[in-house]
Protein backbone atom coordinates (compact mmCIF):
# COMPACT_ATOMS: atom_id res chain seq x y z
CA UNK A 1 0.00 0.00 0.00
CA UNK A 2 1.67 3.45 -0.97
CA UNK A 3 -0.05 6.55 -0.42
CA UNK A 4 1.05 10.11 -1.99
CA UNK A 5 1.40 12.65 0.57
CA UNK A 6 2.10 16.77 0.54
CA UNK A 7 4.47 18.47 2.76
CA UNK A 8 6.85 21.41 2.36
CA UNK A 9 4.75 22.64 -1.09
CA UNK A 10 6.15 19.04 -2.68
CA UNK A 11 4.66 15.87 -3.37
CA UNK A 12 5.96 12.57 -2.03
CA UNK A 13 4.55 9.14 -3.10
CA UNK A 14 5.61 6.84 0.32
CA UNK A 15 5.04 3.24 1.75
CA UNK A 16 5.26 1.99 4.99
CA UNK A 17 8.97 1.36 6.37
CA UNK A 18 10.00 4.36 3.55
CA UNK A 19 12.94 6.83 5.15
CA UNK A 20 12.08 10.07 2.99
CA UNK A 21 14.10 12.73 2.91
CA UNK A 22 11.41 16.32 3.61
CA UNK A 23 11.74 20.03 3.71
CA UNK A 24 11.94 20.93 7.23
CA UNK A 25 9.40 20.67 9.90
CA UNK A 26 8.88 20.99 13.32
CA UNK A 27 9.78 18.02 15.23
CA UNK A 28 12.64 16.41 17.61
CA UNK A 29 13.80 13.33 16.87
CA UNK A 30 12.07 10.13 17.72
CA UNK A 31 8.95 11.70 17.56
CA UNK A 32 6.03 11.01 15.74
CA UNK A 33 4.11 13.52 12.84
CA UNK A 34 1.07 13.38 11.23
CA UNK A 35 0.38 14.55 7.41
CA UNK A 36 -3.03 14.73 7.05
CA UNK A 37 -2.58 16.21 3.34
CA UNK A 38 -3.60 13.01 1.66
CA UNK A 39 -3.38 13.16 -1.96
CA UNK A 40 -3.68 9.69 -2.76
CA UNK A 41 -4.38 5.71 -1.02
CA UNK A 42 -3.68 3.23 -2.86
CA UNK A 43 -6.29 3.24 -5.96
CA UNK A 44 -7.98 6.22 -4.14
CA UNK A 45 -7.21 9.11 -5.36
CA UNK A 46 -8.94 12.40 -3.56
CA UNK A 47 -10.56 15.49 -4.77
CA UNK A 48 -8.23 17.07 -3.61
CA UNK A 49 -7.72 15.32 -0.69
CA UNK A 50 -8.68 11.47 0.90
CA UNK A 51 -11.19 12.44 3.36
CA UNK A 52 -10.04 11.09 6.98
CA UNK A 53 -6.79 9.16 5.41
CA UNK A 54 -3.85 10.17 7.14
CA UNK A 55 0.24 8.84 7.22
CA UNK A 56 2.08 8.62 10.07
CA UNK A 57 6.00 9.20 10.31
CA UNK A 58 8.98 8.98 12.61
CA UNK A 59 11.56 11.46 12.78
CA UNK A 60 14.76 10.25 12.12
CA UNK A 61 16.82 13.64 12.13
CA UNK A 62 17.25 16.99 11.33
CA UNK A 63 20.00 17.66 9.00
CA UNK A 64 21.25 20.06 6.06
CA UNK A 65 21.51 19.20 2.72
CA UNK A 66 24.58 18.47 0.64
CA UNK A 67 25.79 22.52 -0.79
CA UNK A 68 24.35 23.96 -4.14
CA UNK A 69 26.51 26.12 -5.82
CA UNK A 70 25.42 29.61 -7.46
CA UNK A 71 27.97 30.88 -9.72
CA UNK A 72 26.66 34.10 -11.48
CA UNK A 73 28.60 35.92 -14.43
CA UNK A 74 29.12 38.78 -16.61
CA UNK A 75 31.23 38.25 -19.55
CA UNK A 76 33.85 40.82 -20.53
CA UNK A 77 32.87 42.56 -17.60
CA UNK A 78 35.09 40.66 -14.67
CA UNK A 79 31.86 40.64 -12.96
CA UNK A 80 31.86 37.08 -10.74
CA UNK A 81 29.56 36.04 -7.96
CA UNK A 82 30.26 32.55 -6.51
CA UNK A 83 27.27 31.31 -3.29
CA UNK A 84 26.61 28.28 -1.32
CA UNK A 85 23.09 27.46 0.15
CA UNK A 86 22.30 23.95 2.11
CA UNK A 87 19.03 23.62 2.72
CA UNK A 88 17.25 22.10 6.08
CA UNK A 89 15.85 19.01 5.32
CA UNK A 90 14.38 16.34 7.64
CA UNK A 91 14.43 12.56 7.34
CA UNK A 92 11.04 10.74 8.53
CA UNK A 93 10.63 7.03 8.14
CA UNK A 94 7.18 6.26 7.43
CA UNK A 95 5.36 3.84 9.86
CA UNK A 96 1.61 3.96 9.16
CA UNK A 97 -0.27 4.65 5.57
CA UNK A 98 -3.75 5.78 5.27
CA UNK A 99 -4.72 5.45 8.89
CA UNK A 100 -7.96 6.31 9.95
Amino acid sequence: MYAVIKTGGKQYKVATGDVVKIEKIAGEEGKEVIFNEVLACGETVGTPLVAGASVKALVLKQAKDAKVIIFKKKRRHNYRRKNGHRQQITLVKITDVCGK
